[in-house]
């Protein structure tokens, strides 16, 4: 049954397929033998992109064995050299030594093999049991399984740090794996994603890329939104491989921490009930009627100590602030109201205003005007 929605952000994909294929290979393994042939048929595949993301992806149903990780380049003796310089270069940079590192999907231990000799304690997970009894019996750690969804917890959490080498773009629930990885890792771990580089198949025409195997095709874009969509930070970006392979390291995002914003309003709302004590509550009024303004004077409590905003919007005049129920009048009020000091908030008009009022001299009124670093007092 094919999808009709993006398998990462859920947005629609485009009206029609980018490219329509007709009797291809079924799946990448599991060749047919000459037994086989007589019922053994292609399948057709759409090649679609979602509309919101961008991301390019097939629509079909997964391939029987995407839980497991078949590998064939990873016995090149160039690329176990390329590999194992890789894992020794992050362990270095990112102070992973003697640190918890996971590999998921590790086949049959093709590149857990090279991290194990390094000095970490590495670990794989994989879902083919023939592939976890061959790591296990080459003195790997390996445990059988596969990340259904964001609940799983990993044996070995927390982890400092999480492979996934060119198996990510098989699975399709992306979403729920990232997830679960960001749970399961400490709060300063990183994590290795690497797929093939679809921006490289764009310009080398490489029509023949797709498989059933290959659910989704990244771009550097792509890939980023889809780990950025699911608590990630991205580190590092670049093409690897002779460009074949998109590396991504990434971080958690943590919760941002503005504990210091509760600070500057307890100094600013000192800073005001300071210079309405000065003059006296209700003797004080506020100039701007604008959204700021609203939320200090709610903010620091001086609803009571105003007594009234001014605005030079006519829409505002005669109404009143929202929660605080002060008036809001006009700037004619200090000719027949006038107060002794008012608190000029409104923002970046706020120079404008207090020329305004200097010029036109209505009366000897005191002016403050609030500032990003609290009041500042005009003589």
């Amino acid at each position: 049954m094919n999808i009709n929605n993006c398998r990462v952000c859920g947005g629609e994909f485009f009206d029609k397929p980018l490219l329509k294929y007709e009797n291809m290979p079924k799946a990448a393994q599991n060749m047919p033998d000459f037994t086989e042939i007589k019922t053994e048929k292609g399948v057709d595949l759409e090649v679609c992109q979602c509309s919101g993301c961008g991301l390019v992806q097939l629509n079909n149903e997964p391939v029987s064995y995407y839980k497991e990780v078949i590998r064939a380049s990873a016995f090149s003796d160039e690329m176990k050299a390329f590999r194992l310089k890789q894992f020794e270069e992050i362990i270095q940079k990112y102070s992973l030594k003697n640190k918890k590192i996971i590999e998921i999907g590790c086949g049959k231990g093709e590149y857990l093999s090279l991290m194990n000799k390094l000095d970490v304690d590495v670990c794989g997970i994989e879902y083919a049991q023939e592939s976890v009894d061959y790591c296990k019996a080459s003195g790997l750690d390996v445990a059988k399984m596969y990340i259904e969804n964001e609940n799983n917890i990993i044996t070995e959490a927390p982890i400092d740090a999480f492979f996934i080498l060119n198996f990510f773009e098989h699975l399709p629930d992306p979403n729920s794996t990232l997830r679960a990885l960001y749970k399961n890792l400490t709060d300063d771990g990183i994590g290795i994603v690497e797929v093939p580089n679809f921006n490289m198949i764009l310009q080398n025409n490489l029509f023949s890329e797709f498989i059933s195997d290959h659910l989704f095709y990244f771009t550097k874009e792509t890939l980023n939104t889809t780990l950025e969509l699911n608590g990630f930070e991205i580190v590092e970006c670049k093409e690897i491989w002779y460009d074949y392979i998109i590396s991504v390291i990434v971080k958690k995002r943590k919760k941002l921490d503005i504990s210091h914003f509760k600070n500057y309003q307890d100094k600013l709302k000192k800073e005001i009930k300071d210079y309405i004590a000065r003059f006296g509550s209700g003797n004080v009024a506020v100039y701007g009627a604008g959204h700021q303004a609203m939320a200090i004077i709610s903010l620091t409590n001086i609803k009571d100590d105003i007594k009234y905003v001014i605005d030079d919007a006519h829409f505002k005049q005669n109404k009143y602030t929202p929660a605080t129920h002060i008036p809001i009048v006009s700037r004619d009020t200090l000719i027949t109201n006038c107060v002794p000091a008012i608190i000029v908030m409104a923002a970046s008009y706020s120079d404008e205003v207090v020329s305004k009022l200097q010029r036109e001299i209505y009366g000897n009124i005191n002016i403050s005007i609030l500032r990003d670093y609290g009041l500042e007092e005009i003589t």
